[in-house]
């Protein structure tokens, strides 16, 4: 049951499959901060609504003097014409993806608002499972993205990308977007502020929410261990998910605190010789410097030949790494069964 808000955000557009769908959308987002009014016409608004409005939502084509007599703490105008015909409003593209109106809107709630964003009291804990290897090409990415797109068909589940190049287009963003880096900024904010910043970043794939990695992976370099460790609990107090997969190199400072947060780690390799070698280093590195612990909760997979993988990230879920994929989350949710007992 969602917890109840006294902030009101009401939406008034007499386009009624376009109020209606925005609502539908708006209604399956988690956590926002209002409780949401919907109009399709500006008198059934001025005359019906008597709560205090927190935001009002309303078309540019149905803009008119008398709705300032609600007195609305925020106004925004969904812009039809492109042209902004009043001063000193709030214009939002009506004509772009409900996501897109969605992070908007909360960038512009964020701005002012004393109460920041509500959440449901679930008491969850967030699992991190760690991807690592020292061993290069050896399919961490794929694996990490399809174990991710399953366990999101039926958890709460955020994929984070910590590789230097990323190198799947989908994810990355242009220079336009927010990024990780972005995210990070916003780090000693108070914790609804931080779910609110953060969810105006969240990108989506099917059911999987992700945050995009930095545009530039020199930047991950420059962040200390001890932010990185204040990020990922940040996200864990939020409580919004079951599961975070990270997807993790070497370009990060304290790569092995933070797999020493993880309940599980997937570290992936290969047959060959110097496959061997760079695993046996890695593990001695970790010995060397009292890691061990993390060898105790390490899988380490030597995948066998996968001759096609999709190529849109939704159809991961089907396929030869899938198949495996599964076999291993079955594995671990025993193990996590067990744990609890």
């Amino acid at each position: 049951m969602k917890k109840k808000t006294d902030k009101t955000m009401v939406f008034c557009d007499t386009e009624a499959e376009y109020a209606q769908a925005m609502m539908e959308f708006l209604k399956k987002c988690r956590n926002l901060p209002w409780e949401l009014h919907t109009y399709t016409n500006v008198q059934d608004l001025i005359r019906e609504e008597k709560t205090e409005i927190e935001m009002l939502v309303i078309a540019e084509s149905v803009y008119n003097g008398e709705i300032q007599t609600l007195h609305p703490k925020q106004l925004v105008i969904l812009s039809e014409s492109g042209i902004m015909q009043w001063e000193n409003v709030i214009y939002v593209d009506k004509y772009q993806a409900a996501e897109e109106v969605l992070k908007q809107l909360l960038g512009v709630y964020m701005e002012v608002a004393e109460v920041q964003m509500p959440r449901l009291c679930t008491n969850r804990k967030t699992i991190f499972i760690g991807n690592y290897s020292p061993v290069r090409r050896c399919m961490q990415t794929s694996f990490a993205i399809t174990m991710s797109q399953i366990l999101a068909e039926e958890h709460s589940t955020l994929y984070l990308n910590f590789e230097h190049y990323a190198g799947i287009a989908e994810l990355v963003p242009d220079m336009q977007t927010f990024d990780m880096a972005d995210l990070l900024y916003f780090l000693n904010a108070d914790k609804e502020k931080f779910r609110m910043r953060m969810r105006t970043m969240l990108r989506h794939k099917g059911g999987l929410d992700y945050i995009p990695p930095m545009k530039t992976g020199q930047n991950l370099l420059t962040v200390t261990s001890e932010e990185w460790i204040d990020f990922l609990r940040k996200i864990e107090e939020l409580e919004e998910y079951e599961y975070v997969i990270l997807d993790l190199s070497e370009s990060m400072q304290g790569l092995f605190d933070i797999l020493r947060m993880c309940s599980r780690v997937y570290t992936l390799t290969k047959e060959d010789r110097i496959a061997r070698a760079k695993l046996l280093q890695y593990e001695q590195v970790l010995a060397l410097h009292e890691y061990e612990d993390i060898l105790d909760k390490t899988k380490r997979l030597t995948l066998p030949r996968i001759h096609r993988l999709p190529e849109e990230l939704e159809l991961l879920t089907k396929g030869e790494l899938a198949d495996l994929v599964k076999d291993l989350l079955k594995e671990l949710d025993a193990d996590n069964n067990e744990a609890e007992l």
